[in-house]
Formats: structure tokens, C-alpha cells, sequence
């Protein structure tokens, strides 16, 4: 593991073990071997991936003591990112993996079985589809989610998995205002409430990255979220 990864995580507060540290190593060889014949990422070299994959998604350490945290969702997790990241460096963690993408949930759970992980499985399926199911809805401390959405769209897939009194933060880019400001009602028809907005740059980088905590305040309807499809052609408004 290299000095530089090591002193980037230790700016927000992260020591790693020897065991953690192989596990991240061999995380990262599996990512760059499968990305050879599927595409999980553009970013490759080594010490790219420790920053924009693995600093950024551990950087949530500055929205949430992730050691009062014991059950995580991670919404459209694609290559294993956040959610991956959190299990290596918070073993205690019990994570759920939500992709829409078998191919990407064939190479997660290679990754969970190489890196002898416990306590973390993989769903294959629409976050719209999997919200409606009992086991899953409202069941989770926190969710998680670096996909690609507007907030109001975002907020749809991920809140109804959160249960009351939980927290869902997406992972977001640093100019983030307006589409915070657009998505509050969203927000609110959805259960939630906005509580912060935690910004900063990437350790070492000028990359801005903000963390939108938004607190789970009552049920989700049961008609959110809407079929498939919907929220992203249709963001509550």
C-alpha cells in the first residue's frame, strides 16, 4: 500500500490494518483484471483509483460516524463504490450491493469472495423494484450512492430503503446548490429532510465533492417509488 494513500486516508481520520490494506490491494487488481473485458471504470492507475475511487468514497467520514452506523444500502453501486470501500475499512458494517447490471454483480461478488468478506451480499435489480419488497424497504441505518441522478430522482430510488431515523447521503460533485434547492420538496414528499450539506476538496486535489445528508423524518408513501422508469423521466417536483 502506497505512503501517499496512506496519508490521504489519515486526513479523514482513517487508519487501516495489514489485513485492510491487502484488501484493498487485491480489491484494486480485481478491478483493473475484470476491466480489461468489461468496462467498471476509466480510471486505472493505481494511485488514481486510490483517490478517486476509494479516498472518495471513504471521505463520508465527514458527513456520519460510520461506527454508530450497522446497517448500509448501497443504491447503483457499479463497481463496488462506496459500498465495497466501507466494508474493507468498517468490518462491522452489514452492506447490501444494488446493481442493475448482472455483470457488474458477477465481478462484486468475485471481489467479495477474494477479499473474504462477511456480512456484505449482492442484489441484482432495479432500486424501484427492490424498494417495494418488505425485506429491503425501510430496513437500512444508511444509504448510500454515487450514481449518476438529480437529487429529486435520487431520493426517490434510495429513501425508501432508509427506515426512520436514518440517513441517506448521496455522493456528490461540488456545485451542488441549485440542485439541492430544486429537490426539497421531493424530499419531503419522500420522508426526508434536508440536514446538511457537507462540501470540501478530495485530500491532496482541487476536485470538489459534496455530501448531501438528508434524515429519514417519516414512512415513505407506499406509492413511492413510482415504476420503473418514472423517476428519472419524471422527478418529483
Amino acid at each position: 500500500m502506497s505512503k501517499i494513500f496512506e496519508e490521504k486516508l489519515s486526513s479523514i481520520g482513517i487508519t487501516l490494518d495489514e489485513k485492510q490494506k491487502q484488501q484493498f490491494y487485491d480489491f484494486y487488481e480485481t478491478l483493473v483484471e475484470w476491466n480489461k473485458v468489461m468496462n467498471l471504470t476509466g480510471i486505472t492507475e493505481y494511485e488514481e483509483v486510490n483517490e478517486k475511487h476509494f479516498v472518495d468514497s471513504l471521505s463520508i467520514t465527514k458527513a456520519i460516524d460510520l461506527e454508530k452506523v450497522e446497517s448500509v444500502i448501497d443504491v447503483g453501486t457499479g463497481a463496488g463504490f462506496p459500498g465495497i470501500p466501507l466494508k474493507i475499512a468498517f468490518p462491522h458494517l452489514k452492506v447490501v450491493l444494488l446493481d442493475s447490471l448482472n455483470k457488474r454483480i458477477k465481478f462484486l461478488d468475485t471481489v467479495i469472495e477474494k477479499l473474504n468478506l462477511e456480512n456484505i451480499r449482492t442484489i441484482h435489480g432495479r432500486a424501484e423494484d427492490y424498494a417495494k419488497q418488505s425485506e429491503y424497504r425501510e430496513q437500512f441505518d444508511l444509504c448510500v450512492s454515487r450514481a449518476v441522478a438529480n437529487l429529486s430522482t435520487l431520493s426517490e430510488y434510495c429513501l425508501p430503503y432508509v427506515k426512520v431515523g436514518g440517513i441517506f447521503i448521496p455522493y456528490k460533485s461540488g456545485e451542488i446548490d441549485e440542485e439541492v434547492t430544486v429537490s426539497k420538496k421531493a424530499i419531503h414528499i419522500l420522508g426526508g429532510k434536508l440536514q446538511d450539506v457537507i462540501k470540501f476538496q478530495l485530500p491532496g486535489t482541487e476536485i470538489g465533492r459534496s455530501f448531501v445528508k438528508i434524515g429519514k423524518m417519516q414512512n415513505t408513501s407506499k406509492k413511492y417509488p413510482r415504476k420503473a422508469g418514472l423517476p428519472a423521466k419524471e422527478p418529483l417536483s
